[in-house]
């Protein structure tokens, strides 16, 4: 795998691995909102919630863009094409290799070579 890719999905998994920003991110799958609407579920200022989308930010997860005097954020569901095609490749190697375990064990129990 190319170092940007490794790059790109440790910023993904880093920002995917934190429960507030996850949350912010299921948010955002409904539709843009600010700073101030991302923050009034939680218990913490304005900058903690700034610096969380931040982190999403730099993972390429979420934008904002420019709407009059405020900046929305949204929610870039293309950067988790790379996440998600590692994980269906590691899905898939792993399944692979259950196979080929299950197929080992029956002609072990079968009285087979192994």
């Amino acid at each position: 795998m190319p170092i940007v890719e490794d790059q790109q999905l440790d910023a993904l998994f880093t920002a995917l691995g934190d429960r507030t920003r996850r949350d912010i991110v299921a948010r955002l799958s409904t539709g843009e909102a600010t700073v101030k609407e991302l923050a009034e579920p939680y218990a913490m200022s304005l900058q903690a919630v700034s610096q969380h989308i931040g982190v999403l930010e730099r993972s390429g997860l979420v934008s904002r863009g420019r709407h009059r005097q405020t900046r929305p954020c949204r929610l870039e569901p293309a950067a988790l094409e790379t996440a998600v095609a590692w994980i269906e490749e590691s899905r898939r190697t792993w399944s692979d290799r259950m196979d080929r375990l299950e197929a080992h064990l029956t002609r072990v129990q079968e009285g087979g070579q192994p």
